[in-house]
């Protein structure tokens, strides 16, 4: 019994520093935090009201992953943002999703229209979503769907852990109508040459798809970046 006690006294601390954790890494995402803010473990520790043992556990996780860094004498600061780095993610994005296609184009007829039913339920067939955090969720849902679907297990997980990478900059490519209806448009058009087989166009579309995005990273400026923070949920 005291063994047994024992384990659970060391997993609530744990989880807590989860749920910290959590909260911070969304923050970030919907620029609560802007890249460049800084603050201290006791100001993070009094606004969650926790201790500050959990807080500093779940920033060292952010540490590692890149989002936060630590300032000498003074706390903790949101990473600023390294565009060729998001830049080079996006084309690694590239070669992973391109060769998911080329996979998908190849297998026995029917067989890829059975795998992506799902996606063109939702891209072709329902009613449209409005609002830009929704249709950027969607977004990424259908890219790491489409890897999935490819059957090599390794080649989704990189691919998923790029895009919880570039989800931070993501997001800012649907704060405007047209972007979201040129989503809705060029999923659509992957999907039917995937359908007919068409390798090469539906790669060629593919690759245009991410490329715009990818040029949209080299234009966010801290403008955008306050913007997203007033407006997170609407196009602009």
């Amino acid at each position: 019994m005291q063994e047994r006690h024992s384990r659970r006294g060391q997993a609530r601390p744990e989880a807590l520093a989860g749920k910290v954790y959590q909260t911070i890494k969304n923050d970030i995402f919907d620029f609560r935090l802007m890249p460049g803010d800084r603050f201290s473990e006791s100001e993070m520790a009094t606004r969650m009201d926790v201790s500050r043992t959990p807080v500093r556990q779940a920033l060292f996780w952010l540490e590692r992953e890149g989002y936060v860094e630590v300032c000498f004498r003074s706390g903790w600061q949101v990473r600023q943002f390294d565009f060729e780095y998001f830049e080079e993610l996006y084309d690694l994005r590239i070669v992973l999703e391109c060769e998911a296609v080329r996979r998908l184009c190849s297998m026995p007829p029917g067989r890829a229209s059975e795998l992506l039913n799902d996606l063109q339920l939702f891209w072709i067939a329902s009613p449209r979503l409005e609002q830009g955090k929704a249709v950027s969720l969607q977004d990424e849902a259908f890219h790491i769907a489409l890897v999935a679907a490819a059957g090599n297990s390794e080649m989704a997980r990189i691919h998923a852990d790029l895009t919880e990478k570039i989800r931070i900059i993501r997001r800012l490519d649907f704060t405007r109508e047209e972007r979201i209806d040129a989503t809705y448009s060029e999923h659509a058009r992957i999907l039917l040459a995937v359908l007919h087989q068409q390798t090469e166009e539906a790669q060629r579309i593919l690759t245009d798809h991410i490329s715009v995005s990818k040029a949209e990273v080299r234009k966010i400026t801290l403008h955008m970046l306050q913007q997203a923070r007033l407006q997170p949920d609407s196009p602009t």
